[in-house]
């Protein structure tokens, strides 16, 4: 890795937190939820790396290592610029993920391509990631993995085919990773957001052309009625990571503000005070 393709982690570390002296790395840590995770992980101890494209911007003590989670080679050079910058890793964060919206029969021309690459991301990626960082992990007494999932992979969700299947596939490689590395010492778990409120959904939003009706209808659905926050999935990431879920593996937690785990009856309309 060149000069150009890493920042280094600040010296100045956190005194304390359940994490401290771990090491930690966060595919899609340098945006939305990848982002609220590193933070979350350095603020209790750890020392932290964003794999991504691109570096996290004003994150004091995260350090970033160029990963193209599609390109294996990629992979590998950044999780070993990784374990040189910090040392054996404890904990990997598999955020890194793209979505597209559609139906099966939805711009068939390029559809095919898409799905492709929606996979190559959210699902290869996963993969290759997991893949290049096991035998660290391996070496590590509290090792754990934790996969971004969504809750589209318990429910459906209107023209979200390729992104719904993608995300399905996760949460089942999840279990098969738990199953796979539990006497490796990993547990492996997955969360499952709701819509969250990240720089990328309002791309989505926005590529409908009628971001603020797209906005209004995302909501709607959520029956707590706002978008979920990112630092509330960042906490849950941590909770699975950390020592307090040390018998938890094989797990999805859902965070999603009551979609799958409610049904709020819509409200009455208002009586005009008529019989």
């Amino acid at each position: 890795m060149s000069a150009n393709d890493s920042t280094t982690w600040a010296s100045a570390s956190p005194v304390s937190g359940e994490f401290l002296g771990w090491s930690v790395a966060v595919t899609g840590g340098s945006s939305g939820i990848g982002l609220a995770a590193s933070r979350r992980f350095r603020e209790r101890g750890a020392r932290v790396v964003s794999l991504d494209l691109v570096p996290p911007n004003d994150v004091e003590g995260v350090a970033w290592q160029r990963c193209d989670v599609v390109d294996d080679v990629s992979v590998r050079e950044a999780v070993e610029a990784t374990l040189q910058e910090i040392g054996d890793l404890d904990v990997l964060v598999n955020d890194a993920g793209i979505g597209v919206q559609g139906t099966v029969e939805e711009r068939p021309e390029t559809a095919d391509e898409e799905w492709r690459k929606l996979f190559e991301v959210n699902v290869f990626g996963v993969m290759r990631v997991t893949r290049a960082a096991l035998p660290s992990l391996r070496r590590s007494t509290h090792a754990s993995i934790v996969n971004v999932a969504s809750f589209v992979v318990s429910t459906g969700v209107p023209r979200r085919a390729a992104y719904s299947a993608s995300k399905g596939a996760v949460f089942s490689l999840t279990r098969a990773l738990a199953a796979d590395h539990l006497l490796d010492g990993i547990r492996v778990n997955s969360v499952s957001p709701g819509t969250v409120d990240t720089p990328w959904v309002e791309r989505l939003l926005d590529a409908t052309g009628e971001s603020l009706r797209e906005r209004a209808a995302v909501i709607a659905r959520q029956p707590h009625g706002r978008l979920v926050t990112s630092d509330e999935v960042a906490a849950v990431i941590c909770y699975l990571s950390g020592p307090d879920a040390g018998s938890t593996t094989g797990a999805d937690l859902v965070v999603d503000g009551g979609i799958l785990g409610t049904r709020i009856p819509a409200p009455a309309a208002e009586s005009d005070g008529r019989a």
